[in-house]
């Protein structure tokens, strides 16, 4: 048998075959939902899955408005900033994101799943997130995916 039959194909920007998805941000609780996105966007569900390229599809998200969590997240959980100055640290609640906008939920815990560095940054660009149902992706002809959470 000749060695060069056995030769792995990895995929780069050029030969990815990227597609685009929609996903229900209602289907689930977030971080199993945040979890499913983020392999999408990995792209680990496809067979020719490269860990340094840029080969998962762009998602859509919609009705984040509908985002659950389990238990008393929304008022227990707190998400931790800084200013940068002393004593500048600030915490918010999920109930109080929410009320700022739905879709910085979604992005937070989305961009914590992704890798860290220039990939991560270039995966997150592939993630749009929106508050209702509507979105205006049709044109690229999104498959709508569900999971069984």
């Amino acid at each position: 048998m000749d060695h060069l039959s056995y030769k792995t194909l990895t995929v780069n920007k050029k030969t990815a075959n990227k597609g685009w998805v929609i996903v229900d941000a209602g289907q689930g609780s977030l971080g199993r939902v945040a979890s499913e996105i983020a392999k999408i966007l990995k792209g680990k569900n496809k067979p020719s899955y490269t860990p340094n390229a840029d080969c998962g599809d762009n998602v859509i998200v919609i009705n984040s408005d509908n985002l659950r969590f389990t238990g008393r997240k929304w008022d227990q959980k707190y998400y931790l900033s800084h200013t940068g100055y002393p004593g500048g640290q600030r915490r918010t609640s999920p109930r109080e994101l929410k009320a700022k906008s739905s879709t910085l939920l979604v992005e937070r815990a989305v961009r914590g799943m992704l890798p860290k560095g220039p990939l991560g940054r270039e995966l997150f660009r592939n993630l749009h997130v929106f508050a209702g149902s509507e979105h205006p992706f049709a044109a690229q002809q999104p498959k709508e995916l569900t999971f069984n959470l």
